[in-house]
């Protein structure tokens, strides 16, 4: 879907007033911000509503759309409040929300339908199949993976129905966004809520930092990115300071103005103002490689602070007026700026018994614009006044305060119904398993009597022989398909289907669509983040009508949304664009290697479709021994990954599993915080 500008937006980001300040004098067209709570930067200042009211209020002045994060994942007793938190948002006159949640999205096309909705990069939009499901779900932006090439963007933009937003500058996670569990597994801090603690920065083996990226910067390709396609190019960073917001936002306001890459000193002055060891394109130009790792060094963070400091204040709005103050009349003040016009009325002026108005003392007092975000000089007020009246001061000044209010308004009517929390029903009983290893599910579905046959879905890679097929019901599809990679994938499932497969286990929206037209019956994956109610609703609106909940929810939480746990399984914590394996191990490593952190515990990594990479957590969930507390929290659907296991070993844990038996190797409890 080409858009209609000439330019795309530049969307600057903003953790506090004096940030937003910063970007909107630095040339962006449009702000993006986070509220106090419900925002994947949870430890930005962030905006009460009072300040968003004012944002909003000095971005629309400005010409400057303001677009507020609501892009965390939502449990279902968050889900009221978050209701009426955005319903604020929409009546104070925020132009979009940036969400992630697909249950909090559907509560959002029901109560507040026009309210825009941008798709978060939360979501695990990569491809034109993502774009495309979005927009059926009444989305008007997406925000594309920060892993997509220059011709992947090109291909998605040439066929989605919904716009685009693609990351221009700033931080990059090694994961695929809305895909990363390592802190949340490993330190508690969910990213999906919000809490990151960002494991990838530290060392590990070694005191090295494989994991950690340089910054982004594709200050070198606006040219291409303006002949893309795309609606919004947008610079991460609500977590920095408002010089760096207005130095790169200046920068590439002049960029985006002249049609043209950036020069070496202007990326030499981007260096300076933040970066890892330099920046990075790799993703942008399909140079993936060991070059894109980088940390922050001494020398890095001398030069940022090298940078002179300033402060930011409000640039107030030219305005003109024009004032009628008539015997018997209402008093009236009409505000005009080019973009817009309110006139209000106020008190009628009474005859003078002395000191009757005149035009300097009107003209004075009404050109006083307190603390707005106004100016208004004398000479630009058209004033009709009738001879001998008068009027209280006050009544002026309440003339022109409410004025001044009207028009710095984006205030809309909404009426909201009452949240009715949307019910599901708990899951059948059924246990279901995932294989990350053809060879070893082949060899234990082999053996005589095989505890796989009790499984009620099997799920191997799809990429499997026809002999791993033929003793399987399900495949599970790459977390990541890209556009250029959707051909192989549609022969490899159309293969599955004719050996027999009946389920695909989907890990996001685009992939949904897809099944259900060849025939498959699509099963989520833990993937889709479902943490309520209304995720799950929705998913089954889209033909998903069994799914594994969310591996960060504690069984309290999951039981009231119905879907099936994982009860064993090293969880995957990442999904990389890069085959880190090859960089560091070898290719002849490829089923050994593993990641150790500095405290020497190892994550198995295994390679994913296309040489991407998983990384394992180092020890594997295990509730099959907790089978009272399962049943008192209601959960009889159970899922179990089987990552790094060998055939034997797949065999005891399924016999200890169905008896509710413990093992008797190290595991990890979960479901419990």
């Amino acid at each position: 879907m080409k858009r209609s500008a000439i330019l795309p937006e530049l969307l600057a980001p903003a953790g506090s007033f004096e940030c937003l300040l910063a970007a909107v004098e630095a040339g962006a067209d449009a702000v993006y911000v986070g509220g106090k709570r419900f925002g994947a930067r949870a430890f930005a200042k962030n905006f009460d509503l009072d300040e968003l009211s004012r944002a909003v209020a000095y971005c629309h002045l400005h010409k400057v759309k303001l677009y507020v994060t609501v892009n965390t994942l939502i449990e279902d007793r968050e889900m009221p409040e978050v209701l009426e938190y955005c319903t604020e948002l929409y009546r104070i006159g925020v132009d979009a929300l940036i969400a992630a949640d697909l249950g909090l999205i559907r509560v959002l096309r029901r109560h507040l339908p026009h309210f825009e909705i941008h798709a978060s990069t939360q979501m695990s939009i990569h491809s034109t199949l993502g774009a495309n499901a979005a927009a059926e779900l009444g989305i008007t932006r997406a925000v594309v993976a920060r892993e997509l090439s220059l011709e992947s963007i090109k291909s998605v933009c040439e066929s989605s129905k919904c716009e685009l937003e693609v990351f221009l500058h700033g931080a990059l996670c090694v994961c695929h966004s809305g895909q990363c569990l390592f802190s949340s597994m490993v330190g508690g801090r969910s990213g999906n809520r919000g809490e990151c603690a960002q494991p990838c920065r530290l060392p590990f083996e070694g005191g090295k930092y494989p994991l950690s990226l340089k910054d982004l910067s594709l200050a070198e390709h606006i040219p291409e990115l303006i002949d893309s396609g795309v609606a919004s190019l947008k610079i991460e960073g609500r977590m920095k300071s408002p010089t760096y917001v207005y130095t790169v936002t200046k920068i590439y306001r002049r960029l985006l103005d002249e049609h043209r890459a950036a020069t070496k000193s202007e990326c030499a002055e981007l260096r300076r103002a933040f970066s890892r060891d330099g920046f990075t394109d790799g993703y942008f130009t399909g140079n993936i490689s060991r070059g894109m790792t980088g940390i922050r060094s001494d020398g890095d963070k001398e030069s940022s602070r090298a940078l002179a400091e300033r402060a930011f204040e409000p640039i107030r709005k030219k305005t003109r007026a024009a004032v009628k103050i008539k015997l018997g009349e209402p008093s009236e003040m009409t505000l005009f700026t080019d973009e817009k016009t309110v006139t209000v009325i106020g008190e009628a002026p009474l005859a003078a018994i002395n000191s009757p108005l005149t035009p300097e003392s009107v003209k004075a007092r009404l050109s006083k614009m307190g603390n707005t975000y106004l100016s208004l000089n004398v000479e630009d007020i058209d004033l009709t006044l009738d001879e001998g009246v008068n009027l209280a001061p006050s009544a002026l000044n309440a003339l022109r305060r409410a004025a001044a209010e009207a028009l710095e308004s984006s205030a809309r009517e909404v009426t909201v119904d009452k949240y009715i929390p949307t019910r599901t029903t708990a899951a059948n009983k059924i246990t279901t398993a995932q294989f990350f290893r053809e060879s070893e599910f082949l060899s234990a579905a082999s053996r005589s009597s095989s505890p796989i046959s009790a499984l009620d879905f099997t799920f191997i890679p799809l990429f499997s022989s026809p002999e791993a097929l033929s003793k399987s019901n399900g495949v599970y599809m790459p977390p990541v398909v890209l556009d250029g990679e959707l051909a192989e994938v549609v022969g490899a499932l159309e293969n599955a289907k004719k050996q027999g497969i009946k389920y695909t286990l989907v890990s996001n929206i685009g992939q949904i669509t897809l099944v259900l037209s060849l025939g498959l019956v699509p099963i989520g994956d833990f993937r889709l983040n479902i943490t309520n109610s209304e995720s799950r609703a929705a998913y089954e609106e889209m033909g998903v009508g069994y799914s594994v909940l969310s591996p960060e929810l504690t069984l309290p939480k999951a039981r009231d949304i119905g879907g099936g746990v994982i009860t064993y399984g090293r969880i995957p914590l990442m999904i990389t664009e890069r085959c880190f394996i090859s960089e560091n191990f070898g290719c002849e490593k490829c089923a050994e290697a593993l990641l150790v952190d500095r405290r020497g515990e190892s994550f198995p990594m295994m390679r994913e479709f296309s040489h991407r990479n998983l990384i394992f957590n180092s020890l594997p969930t295990y509730l099959g021994d907790r089978t009272r507390e399962l049943s008192d929290n209601r959960i009889a659907a159970r899922h179990l990954l089987f990552t790094t296991e060998s055939a034997e070993e797949i065999c005891r844990v399924l016999s200890a599993h169905r008896s509710g038996l413990p093992l008797d190797t190290p595991v990890r409890r979960a479901g419990r915080r």
